[in-house]
């Protein structure tokens, strides 16, 4: 594996009191002992005033040395703390490039932590999740994928998988009286009982796709019902034009709000009518339908008491609370003007996502390349029950899902499929 000595900037960028600088490489020692003016001891944090090559002070720092193997990389690994200014950064950064190091590619660290058995690619996936997290339940999730939760559950998966094909190989070469009793039923329910954990782990996909990605929220209804005045009200902002007239409303109009931790993806439509104004208000109302086929919640809104039964999916708002009665039975009973009811309509769309992903995190957390690997698993599964007394077949079969979980985690892969995992990750990771 190619150890230059790397550097990049691991916290964010802008105007900061304090900025994080990583480097890593195969021994650096001499240049923590440089940086300190002595010997550095790993683990220890030293305040210093690191200077460039002529001595002249470039900051007052923390340096602090990890020697390999007990780092992130699992090579050595210094780490600079340095004053969040965009001038003293890109000074170190001079300096260390005058020293031989070079810029990290983006995930290159984590790229390491990977080869030096720090991390699996399971792991990686994780951190990219947490990199990305916007509120605590993807939060939650990620930290659990990035510490190795998913990866135990692969891991088990996959060994179980390599003893049965080993076993189903066996029965081949052996007498049936050196063998477990029954061992052909018993191999048929063990690999049965991986295929329903497994399909069970897909079944669960849009569920994490909600929590990772967010749950899609979409406002429907006739023109002026007061869509845009109940998107406005949810969120706590007036990013929706709101009026009199009908059809106001062209686009989709989105916003991201936290409900109860879950990122929802709010999203404003126009309103749903036969005979549109205009060919622009036409392709509104293309686009509402277009969104509505892909949101996990629909609020219906109407601006009277309708007598309605809502789709799986839909909760129903009678609007204008302030001008009508109660709302039938069912529906949640809003006024976009006065506020009231608010609070019980975002407390509805929250017991709703809680259905859609209440007891998804007993699952591995699926992205599209787990999702596919773990799908052909379930497939070659699939086949191997189907082979009856053929065991060199069945072998293969999940011989081959064993490969699919290997890919997942790792420790089968191409370099394309390892470029699209560390590529998600930023510099300094």
């Amino acid at each position: 594996m190619n150890n230059d000595t790397i550097f990049a900037l691991s916290s964010g960028r802008g105007k900061a009191g304090v900025a994080v600088i990583r480097i890593s490489g195969d021994d650096l020692s001499g240049m923590a002992a440089q940086f300190i003016g002595r010997d550095a001891t790993p683990r220890r944090a030293y305040f210093t005033n690191l200077k460039d090559a002529s001595g002249d002070v470039i900051d007052q720092c923390l340096v602090i040395y990890f020697a390999a193997p007990n780092s992130f990389t699992g090579t050595d690994v210094i780490e600079i703390q340095c004053h969040g200014a965009d001038a003293v950064i890109q000074k170190i950064f001079a300096h260390l490039s005058s020293a031989g190091a070079r810029m990290a590619m983006p995930g290159e660290f984590s790229r390491r932590a990977f080869m030096g058995g720090k991390m699996d690619l399971s792991d990686v996936d994780g951190l990219a999740a947490l990199l990305d997290a916007r509120t605590e339940m993807q939060r939650r999730w990620a930290l659990r994928s990035m510490t190795g939760g998913d990866g135990r559950i692969y891991d088990t998966w996959r060994r179980d998988m390599i003893e049965i094909s080993a076993y189903a190989a066996a029965i081949l070469d052996y007498d049936a009286d050196d063998l477990p009793a029954d061992i052909g039923g018993v191999l048929r329910a063990r690999t049965s009982k991986l295929y329903d954990e497994i399909t069970r782990a897909l079944s669960r996909a849009a569920a994490a796709r909600a929590v990772r990605s967010g749950v899609n929220v979409v406002l429907a209804g006739t023109p002026n019902v007061g869509k845009s005045s109940l998107f406005n009200a949810i969120i706590g902002a007036n990013r929706a034009i709101v009026s009199d007239i009908p059809g106001t409303t062209r686009d989709v109009v989105s916003a991201d709000v936290d409900i109860d931790g879950y990122l929802v993806h709010l999203m404003d439509t126009a309103g749903l009518r036969d005979a549109a104004a205009d060919e622009i208000e036409q392709q509104g109302i293309m686009r509402t339908r277009d969104v509505m086929t892909d949101a996990d919640i629909i609020l219906r809104v109407f601006d009277a008491p309708a007598d309605i039964t809502p789709a799986q999916n839909e909760i129903v708002v009678i609007n204008k609370s302030d001008l009508h009665g109660a709302a039938p039975r069912g529906a949640i009973c809003v006024s976009a003007k006065t506020g009231d009811g608010i609070d019980a309509l975002t407390a509805q769309i929250a017991r709703r996502m809680h259905a859609i992903t209440d007891g998804a995190d007993a699952d591995v957390v699926l992205n599209a390349r787990t999702k596919t690997l773990l799908a052909d698993a379930a497939e070659n599964l699939s086949a191997a029950l189907t082979t009856g007394d053929n065991w060199d077949i069945f072998a293969e079969y999940t011989r081959r899902a064993a490969d699919d979980i290997g890919r997942i985690l790792g420790t089968i892969t191409a370099t394309d499929v390892m470029d699209a995992t560390f590529g998600q990750l930023c510099l300094g990771k």
